[in-house]
């Protein structure tokens, strides 16, 4: 199992679709992270591509966790298995609608300023995506393709949960998934790498499909550093063994324990992302699984805040048993309910951290453990992540350590908007780099200096 990047798995997928080679198809990625798949299936097939703008729609604390998606022409799917397991009200479910359907609509107008629809009347809809974990964005895809026209609308995908492949052929005339392991829970579990994949690059996989298929110019250029050394490993928690990734750079500096959210693994693409940009800057990363894959499945788990920094502090304490990070000072960065866990944990004795970090974080699950972190703290928020941005602020109040908020413009709970993930990964980079490579008390980061741009991102065959 496992594919490189996007474009490998697009190149991969593409060779078990060359029946539809010199048909009337269109192919059709979801944006973002479908786009680079179905640029190598359009490149291969000789079709057009096209997109269908379709949004999740996220559980309110839990946005990692789908509980429908909606699509262009009022296209909407809702799983109410999701809805009952997680008592959504019918408010909470039309606020969470309300805030998706603007953002379609923007991210619809993005790209058909630059491009127009390609009609789908009578043709097959080939609908691209870089994996299938609950299925609800894909669903919608398919109704969206049929209230175009399309006379057959097949799936087609490198990696996907079994049972929610299954579940596709109630939508779709075909459904074409190259692997189906068990245990899947996340899309990135098939890729080495997972890159986000920007509005950007959408755009120019655009332009190139319909200017013949040019090769898309990299946007993040060869430093010419020697590449850090990467492990798969297991980290040793007492009755469990947690799936995880480590980065150690040379001459690394420090490292970063990432204690990702609800509804997400190491996986996370965003995690990643921002791991990228720490190891850039000579922090080694720990991505970790908090739960087993079995454990995935009781929602009370993932609020469980004591045991996720339990397993935190165990995690923290194994990487003093290697020797390749032995010695390194140690941060924590967390998301959404990691983050909690990691300041739970930041105040362990077993444990000496010396900077904690939260992007989206629910600082106020921490509870009367907040009035213990002494551990300088970064809690970064964005501006229209208006409810969690108040509990961060109720959070800071109480922290009696150095502690700064951070409001990232323009974005929401999962900083999908463009440059915004980037902004928040800047943020971390800075705040660990002042903190962690001393034991003393360096004094805060002077932000003022930070520099305005985005950090590089991957480039766009990679995505």
């Amino acid at each position: 199992m496992g594919f490189a990047d996007r474009a490998d798995a697009g190149r991969r997928l593409a060779r078990r679709l060359r029946e539809f080679r010199g048909r009337d198809v269109v192919v059709l990625g979801l944006p973002r992270g479908g786009v680079p798949v179905a640029f190598e299936v359009a490149k291969a097939l000789h079709a057009p591509l096209d997109v269908i703008v379709v949004r999740k729609l996220g559980v309110p604390y839990q946005p990692e966790l789908a509980f429908g998606a909606i699509g262009e022409g009022g296209v909407r799917v809702i799983n109410t298995e999701v809805v009952s397991r997680v008592g959504l009200t019918v408010t909470d479910i039309a606020a969470v609608e309300r805030t998706q359907l603007a953002e379609l609509r923007h991210r619809a107008e993005r790209v058909r300023e630059k491009f127009g629809r390609i009609p789908l009347g009578g043709r097959i809809a080939l609908i691209v995506d870089d994996g299938v974990a609950t299925g609800a964005t894909a669903r919608a895809a398919c109704q969206v393709a049929r209230a175009q026209g399309a006379a057959r609308v097949v799936i087609a995908v490198p990696i996907g949960s079994p049972r929610r492949i299954d579940d596709l052929a109630e939508d779709a005339d075909e459904v074409v998934c190259m692997q189906t392991p068990k245990g899947f829970s996340a899309v990135g579990q098939g890729y080495y790498e997972f890159s986000q994949t920007t509005d950007e690059d959408v755009t120019e996989l655009l332009q190139c499909a319909r200017s013949g298929f040019g090769e898309p110019a990299a946007t993040s250029p060869d430093t010419g550093d020697d590449p850090p050394i990467r492990d798969d490993i297991e980290v040793d928690v007492g009755r469990v063994r947690l799936a995880g990734h480590l980065v150690v750079p040379e001459n690394a500096i420090g490292i970063v324990v990432f204690a990702h959210g609800s509804g997400s693994s190491r996986h996370s693409p965003r995690n990643r992302y921002v791991a990228q940009i720490l190891n850039r800057a000579g922090l080694a990363t720990l991505l970790f699984d908090l739960l087993t894959a079995a454990e995935e499945g009781d929602r009370t788990l993932v609020f469980d805040i004591d045991l996720l920094a339990e397993r935190l502090v165990a995690a923290t304490r194994w990487l003093g048993t290697r020797s390749d990070t032995v010695g390194l000072p140690i941060g924590y960065f967390g998301a959404s309910t990691g983050a909690a866990a990691a300041l739970r944990a930041g105040t362990d004795s077993h444990v000496d951290i010396k900077a904690i970090v939260s992007r989206g974080g629910r600082a106020d699950l921490a509870g009367e453990r907040l009035t213990e972190v002494r551990t300088p703290t970064l809690l970064i928020v964005g501006s229209r992540d208006e409810a969690v941005l108040d509990l961060n602020r109720r959070a800071q109040a109480v922290i009696p350590g150095t502690c700064r908020i951070e409001i990232v413009p323009g974005a929401t709970h999962l900083f999908e908007e463009p440059g915004t993930l980037e902004r928040a990964a800047v943020l971390a980079r800075e705040w660990f780099t002042t903190y962690l490579p001393s034991t003393l008390s360096p004094p805060a980061p002077q932000y003022a200096t930070i520099e305005p741009e985005c950090p590089p991102g991957p480039p766009s065959k990679a995505t």
